[in-house]
């Protein structure tokens, strides 16, 4: 492996080294990204969690009301060009906004189905006409957007849409069709819809509600997300203009692919704040429940839950924001649609990590949150049961889980393929290791903190090629039919990307932490973050970089658990006897990991965060 100081190319991180300091992370937040966030935070505790039951009763004038409420503060402008009244802010800018409003999340719902699957698939693909009319409308509010791909027959396979669009003689467009489960289908004004021209080219379109032929169904009755509206949208000889073609016809494809890989990416930052903002609610009830004459904060099990939650909530958090850095860093400040799109893909696979493991770490929160609130969690007094009906769509949202679980590996092998990715030369050279006496030894992170950890990432990084070369080995060109190795091999990748940010990050606190602590106004300023700047650069509180050490201690430990069993299960589905004893013999003297005292590390989280009455990092 070899470190680069380049761009990094999306998966490169597998064949690389990136020193602690290199990756993005929540401490290089700079005072603009902590302004919006206070702006996100204070909208959703003054305007957002009071209209929650009116938004549930289906008040969408209110709704309406909120989001130009939102469009005044900005929210929806971050990723927009100044000059269609946009503030061109960086992706960084946009996750801290979602990380807050993850708390209410019916509006999180509809605001991103204008932010996300609106306005950006704008931004990427509009022509400037069409920028000209629809966005400075849609930054400020004025009119509502939804994202119309989904139909009953193709939910995952989206391509195979039954909608259908016909060139009329002056050149413009009748749709029709029907598309399911649209958010903001109730009352958006501007809705992107997918349909085949002449039953083969997949195209997008920028339909009004206003153009003849355009309605909606009724409202689905959800099992959460009640506050947002969900209808059917029904094209019965939609006139549709012929300058209202969204990119080129044909290329539909490209619009919502890439739409998908941004909204990947968001949806899972956003999971992250909800963890954030779950790790409160439930210390809070267990510093205030009480059974058998003490707090149940007290009890080890409740201590065991709370610290796992942590470490789970941080590698997420890590993860999500080295993505967001990867993204902005390979921008470098552009906002123009073309850079967007080229982008977008190009980190395609970090986005479907941070969805997977985004969405079901916050399920894992969820259910422990109800766990610990008892009985009280199963009601609707308190919030937990809110939370835990709201959050079970996320793993269906932007590509249910299992797509995306396919989509990880298998980009991995097209850009290995391609030559893009080194990954199958760096297969081969991990084979002819495995044949030696002895295997080299790894000295990562020496000198540095949670040295062993990083050997650990190095490790699972192998076996990330020893599994994926066996698969492409055994299996060729029908590797893509093994959807159960896939996603063996897709949870191996996803774990070595979400340890090896939480230890690259835990190391930059560490390593800041070494340096003077000067008093300042921001120390004060950001209860969140034990900590202030000099020069640009956050400097860490040595109490804290030790909550970051072993918050990435946990994670790294468990993970390798997980990583080991998916690597067994993935080789036993692809060998038997001789073959598989030699794999998993292999695989023994990849990864050699011992165990870790996880209980006491969890406990001197779950004992700060108790003591602090919130998340801690």
């Amino acid at each position: 492996m070899t470190t680069s100081t380049q761009l990094r190319k999306g998966g490169s991180w597998l064949l690389e080294e990136a020193a602690p300091g290199e990756v993005f992370t929540p401490e290089k937040l700079t005072d603009e990204h902590q302004m919006m966030a206070q702006t996100a935070q204070e909208f959703v505790d003054n305007e957002l969690l009071p209209a929650v039951d009116r938004l549930e009763a289906k008040d969408w004038d209110l709704a309406r009301s909120l989001m130009r409420r939102a469009a005044d503060l900005g929210l929806f402008g971050i990723a927009v060009p100044e000059e269609y009244g946009g503030l061109d802010l960086d992706k960084a800018s946009s996750l801290v906004v979602v990380e807050r409003l993850a708390r209410a999340a019916s509006f999180a719902t509809t605001f991103g189905g204008q932010a996300n699957l609106c306005i950006l698939p704008l931004v990427m693909f509009g022509t400037d006409d069409q920028k000209a009319r629809y966005l400075p409308k849609l930054v400020a509010g004025e009119i509502i957007g939804a994202y119309a791909l989904s139909e009953s027959g193709s939910g995952s396979d989206a391509l195979a849409a039954r909608t259908r669009a016909t060139r009329q003689p002056d050149g413009s467009w009748r749709l029709n069709g029907e598309k399911m489960w649209i958010t903001n289908g109730g009352f958006a004004d501007l809705i992107v819809v997918f349909a085949k021209v002449d039953g083969e080219q997949f195209t997008a379109f920028l339909v009004e509600r206003g153009f003849p032929g355009v309605s909606s169904g009724k409202e689905e009755h959800k099992m959460g997300l009640h506050g947002s509206s969900t209808t059917p949208i029904i094209l019965q000889d939609a006139q549709v203009p012929a300058g209202n073609v969204l990119g080129e016809v044909g290329k539909g494809h490209k619009v919502a692919l890439n739409t998908l890989n941004y909204g990947r990416f968001s949806l899972g930052a956003m999971c992250g704040g909800g963890c954030r903002g779950l790790i409160t609610d439930a210390v809070k009830y267990a510093n205030t429940r009480r059974q058998f004459g003490q707090p149940i904060a007290t009890f080890g099990a409740i201590k065991h839950k709370l610290g796992e939650m942590i470490a789970r909530t941080y590698a997420v958090e890590s993860l999500s924001y080295r993505t967001a850095g990867l993204i902005d860093e390979a921008l470098a400040g552009s906002h123009r649609g073309t850079d967007l799109a080229r982008v977008f893909e190009e980190y395609a696979i970090e986005a479907s990590i941070a969805k997977v493991i985004g969405t079901e770490v916050l399920d894992y929160v969820l259910d422990e949150n109800v766990q610990i609130h008892g009985g009280n969690g199963f009601v609707k007094d308190y919030t937990a049961e809110r939370y835990y009906r709201d959050a079970r769509v996320n793993r269906i949202f932007e590509g249910t889980n299992e797509i995306n679980r396919l989509l990880i590996p298998g980009m991995l092998v097209r850009r290995a393929l391609k030559g893009e990715l080194a990954l199958i030369p760096a297969a081969k050279q991990l084979q002819d290791e495995l044949l030696t006496p002895s295997l080299p030894s790894a000295s990562l992170g020496d000198g540095l903190p949670l040295a062993d950890e990083a050997r650990t990432i190095a490790a699972f990084k192998k076996v990330v090629l020893m599994v994926l070369g066996t698969a492409m080995q055994t299996y060729g060109e029908k590797l893509t039919d093994e959807q159960e190795v896939l996603s063996y091999i897709a949870d191996i990748v996803s774990e070595t990307f979400a340890a090896e940010s939480a230890v690259l990050r835990a190391q930059q606190a560490a390593t800041n932490s070494d340096r003077s602590v000067p008093a300042s106004a921001e120390a004060t300023a950001r209860p969140r973050r034990s900590a202030s700047r000099e020069g640009g650069r956050l400097q860490a509180d040595p109490d804290q970089a030790a909550l970051h050490e072993k918050a990435a201690r946990v994670f790294v430990n468990d993970a390798a658990q997980r990583l080991e069993a998916s690597a067994r299960s993935a080789l036993a589905g692809m060998s038997e006897g001789d073959t598989l004893r030699t794999l998993l013999a292999a695989l023994r003297r990849v990864l050699k990991v011992a165990p870790i005292n996880t209980i006491a590390l969890r406990r001197d989280l779950a004992d700060a965060a108790i003591r602090k009455g919130g998340y801690i990092l």
